[in-house]
């Protein structure tokens, strides 16, 4: 076996040690800690997709050399490596343009523990896309919960508190259903490594036996993940949570977290159920609904919004809608437009959250679209940076967000014919919406002030090198994937072949 697959499982424990050497030392240190650590993910994620990218498949990690039922396992396949690399420089953008931010907005000597739970967030995610075992999945995504729960509220405020127990209640609910779904899966199949998990359903689905159990479990597995990552009609903590978060933070949450348990729940539909049971069973045409009806209700709020902050957190729930849509449309085509779309919204986001922070912070703290006319003016690089971003949600040609329409796009056309309209039809109002509340926002940050901006910066993540490093990069990652899109699409779909 080749060195570097044991790369994997050394992130993991890297990651908890740092979370505790986080814990016991100074805000500086624990900060420098979390960003190398980011960095060190996504270097060596980049060593484990170039060896299994160039293998074009598929390696179990046998932790300890222990079979089941006592051993565990990692699952390390070119998906699995890609969606790593994507989450780990993600981490590492948001960490390193929204350090700054952290100041004013924790209180000092408690940044530590901020840190703490992004080293503990990085481990679970690691664990959420690698992992070959349902119940050690479950067990990271209560540890995903409860850091996700402490980075939200490193704001001591009431706001920040608020929604941090509305996020955990949420969370908490759907926790309880993906339990409730691993107990109904175990209890029929006896199992629960994916290999075995699959086998198990193949042979009870094709013999008729335990048929509503088994799609009883693949319901709450779909529900508790679909609340746990904010569609329609669970998207209710979105606007709070991602609103009341400090920058880094908002950018985190809506960028890998949410992200990575829609991934976790194609990895049930791929190597769990497997796609002929699961397409079978009539779940997809459920997540095609709510997914569509996502995309439309989120850019309705979005648009009469007029707080810039909650508009983008609304614009967040639209842009989950399009992933399920996709995995409701097809298992080939529909799914490699909904991992184009986790990637695209896991780029795109964060760097929204980050110029708005900048943008306020630039305005005195202003939040309201009155208030922010004219401030690409007095910050003209956070509003270019932010109209880069925007541009890419509308799905403007040379973008990512161009590319991942054009996926769904092909994908409709190669779904069946019930879906094909319907799915067709929301690209289009959804298009129109996203025009509408973003190309708006692009214009009042850049249209002439009714009053000079005169108020004192607030204090907070400030223009500096950090901030422009990440910025850039974000814009270069979105232009280069959307310019370039062409052997990248092939690449992720030969890697979703094996998937």
């Amino acid at each position: 076996m080749n060195f570097c697959l044991n790369f994997v499982l050394f992130l993991v424990v890297l990651s908890l040690m740092s979370a505790v050497l986080c814990a016991v030392t100074k805000d500086a240190f624990a900060r420098g800690v979390s960003l190398a650590l980011s960095a060190v993910s996504c270097a060596a994620n980049a060593v484990i997709l170039t060896y299994v990218g160039g293998e074009m498949k598929n390696f179990t990690y046998m932790m300890g050399h222990y079979p089941h039922p006592w051993g565990n396992e990692l699952r390390l396949g070119p998906t699995e490596a890609l969606l790593s690399v994507a989450f780990s420089l993600i981490l590492f953008l948001c960490l390193l343009g929204g350090h700054k931010g952290l100041k004013g907005r924790i209180d000092p000597g408690k940044e530590k523990y901020f840190h703490t739970m992004v080293c503990l967030l990085q481990a679970a995610f690691l664990v959420l896309v690698y992992t070959n075992d349902i119940f050690t999945g479950y067990v990271f995504i209560e540890i995903c919960t409860l850091a996700s729960c402490g980075i939200l509220m490193s704001r001591q405020n009431g706001r920040s508190i608020l929604a941090s127990v509305r996020y955990m209640i949420f969370s908490l609910i759907g926790s309880g259903l993906v339990t409730f779904g691993i107990i109904f899966l175990y209890a029929v199949t006896g199992h629960l490594l994916f290999p075995e998990l699959k086998e198990s359903v193949a042979a009870l689905w094709a013999g008729g036996q335990y048929r509503m159990p088994l799609l009883a479990s693949a319901s709450l597995l779909c529900i508790g993940l679909a609340i746990k990552s904010g569609l329609f009609p669970f998207h209710l903590w979105m606007a709070d949570t991602y609103s009341a978060a400090i920058p880094a933070a908002s950018g985190i949450l809506s960028g890998i977290v949410s992200k990575a348990y829609v991934f976790f729940l194609i990895k049930i539909i791929f190597n769990v159920y497997g796609t002929d049971m699961f397409y079978a069973s009539g779940l997809q045409n459920v997540l095609f609904i709510l997914g569509c009806a996502g995309i439309i209700v989120g850019s309705v709020q979005a648009i009469h919004e007029n707080n810039l902050f909650r508009m983008i957190a609304y614009s967040s729930a639209a842009q989950i809608g399009y992933i399920y849509m996709g995995i409701g449309l097809s298992p080939e085509a529909g799914i490699t437009a909904a991992v184009f779309q986790i990637l695209t919204h896991a780029a795109t986001k964060p760097a929204l959250f980050l110029t708005s922070s900048l943008l306020s912070d630039t305005a005195g703290g202003a939040k309201k679209f009155k208030n922010l006319q004219g401030i690409g003016y007095a910050n003209f690089f956070g509003g270019f940076t932010f109209s880069v971003e925007a541009f890419s949600m509308i799905g403007l040609p040379f973008t990512m967000g161009f590319i991942a329409k054009y996926l769904f796009a092909l994908a409709a056309y190669d779904s069946t014919a019930v879906k094909q309209l319907p799915a067709l039809l929301v690209l289009a109002v959804s298009t129109i919406l996203n025009t509408f509340y973003f190309a708006r926002t692009v214009i009042r940050i850049f249209q002439n002030p009714i009053r000079p901006h005169t108020s004192r910066p607030r204090a907070g993540m400030g223009m500096e090198w950090s901030f422009y490093a990440a910025a850039a990069l974000f814009i270069v990652l979105n232009l280069a994937l959307g310019i370039l899109s062409r052997p990248f699409v092939d690449f992720l779909g030969q890697c979703l072949s094996i998937f």
